[in-house]
């Protein structure tokens, strides 16, 4: 699964849009260095019932921005990316030409 396809599935699960989880992450203060994946985890899991997987992708986020490794980026395969920056405000507003 590409990375931009964790946040859409995020989405799903969730109802919110990555953006607007990064937003509630930040107003909790765990975009702070210090602050441990772990307790990211623990928040998503608890109140969203998201998976490591899904909550390591927005751990990404959350701690380093909507920007990702070129490598990943025109990667063949279900876990590449179109572009080296994801998409937060939600699938229903993704330009058709963003990717996955």
């Amino acid at each position: 699964m590409s990375f931009q396809a964790y946040l859409d599935t995020i989405e799903d699960k969730t109802g919110l849009t990555p953006r607007q989880l990064v937003e509630e992450a930040h107003a909790k203060g765990f975009d702070d260095p210090a602050t441990k994946a772990g307790v990211i985890l623990e928040w998503l899991k608890d109140d969203y019932g998201l998976g490591r997987g899904h909550g390591m992708a927005l751990v990404h986020v959350i701690k380093k921005g909507p920007k990702i490794d070129p490598k990943h980026v025109g990667r063949p395969g279900p876990h590449g990316d179109e572009k080296d920056e994801l998409w937060l405000d939600g699938k229903a507003t993704k330009p058709a030409d963003w990717g996955a």
